[in-house]
C-alpha cells in the first residue's frame, strides 16, 4: 500500500468516525502527544503560527486535552452541544509532503457541511488541513493536527466534530 494510500485512509476514517459520533474510536487515533490546532487569523491572509504565543480558535497540546472536551460533550455537561448537529465531513486534493518509515506530513482540503436540528439550519466549514502521522507497530497515529478554518466568521459554535 502506498503511503498516499494509507494517508487518505486514515484521513477517511478519521472523518467518518466524527460524523458517526464514534469519539473515542476517533481519540484513539491521536499519538498521547499529539497536537491539535485550529489557528486564528491575524488578518485576512495571515494566520497566527505559534499557538503558543497567538490566538488560536482551538488548541490542545496532547491528546489529553482531546479526551477532556470529548468527554464533556459526551456527558452533557458541555452546553453549547447540548443539541449536537449532523455532520457530513469530506476529504479532497490529499497531498504527501514528506514521507519516511516511521512519519509522514501529509496536506489535504476540507470541507464540513452541519445540520443543526434545534435551529433547523445548516453550516458550511472548509479549510485545508496539516496532518503528521507517526508509525505504532502496523499503524499510524496522528501526532499533530491543524485545520485552517478559511471561512472563520463563525456562527456561535464551533468544535471538534465541526473540523
Amino acid at each position: 500500500m502506498t503511503a498516499l494510500h494509507q494517508a487518505s485512509e486514515l484521513l477517511f476514517r478519521e472523518a467518518a468516525l466524527l460524523d458517526l459520533r464514534q469519539w473515542d474510536q476517533w481519540l484513539a487515533l491521536f499519538a498521547p502527544d499529539a497536537e491539535y490546532w485550529v489557528p486564528s487569523w491575524k488578518n485576512e491572509d495571515q494566520p497566527t503560527s505559534d499557538p503558543k504565543r497567538e490566538l488560536s480558535l482551538i488548541y490542545y497540546a496532547s491528546r489529553a486535552g482531546l479526551e477532556d472536551r470529548v468527554g464533556r460533550v459526551q456527558s452533557g455537561r458541555a452546553v453549547s452541544s447540548m443539541v449536537l448537529p449532523r455532520t457530513q465531513h469530506a476529504i479532497s486534493n490529499v497531498r504527501i509532503l514528506a514521507a519516511g518509515p516511521d512519519s509522514m506530513t501529509v496536506a489535504s482540503n476540507w470541507t464540513t457541511h452541519q445540520f443543526l436540528p434545534k435551529d433547523k439550519s445548516v453550516e458550511l466549514f472548509f479549510g485545508r488541513y496539516r496532518h503528521e502521522f507517526r508509525r505504532h507497530g502496523d499503524d499510524w497515529l496522528i501526532a499533530r493536527r491543524k485545520a485552517l478554518l478559511l471561512n472563520d466568521y463563525l456562527p456561535a459554535r464551533l468544535d471538534f466534530y465541526s473540523l
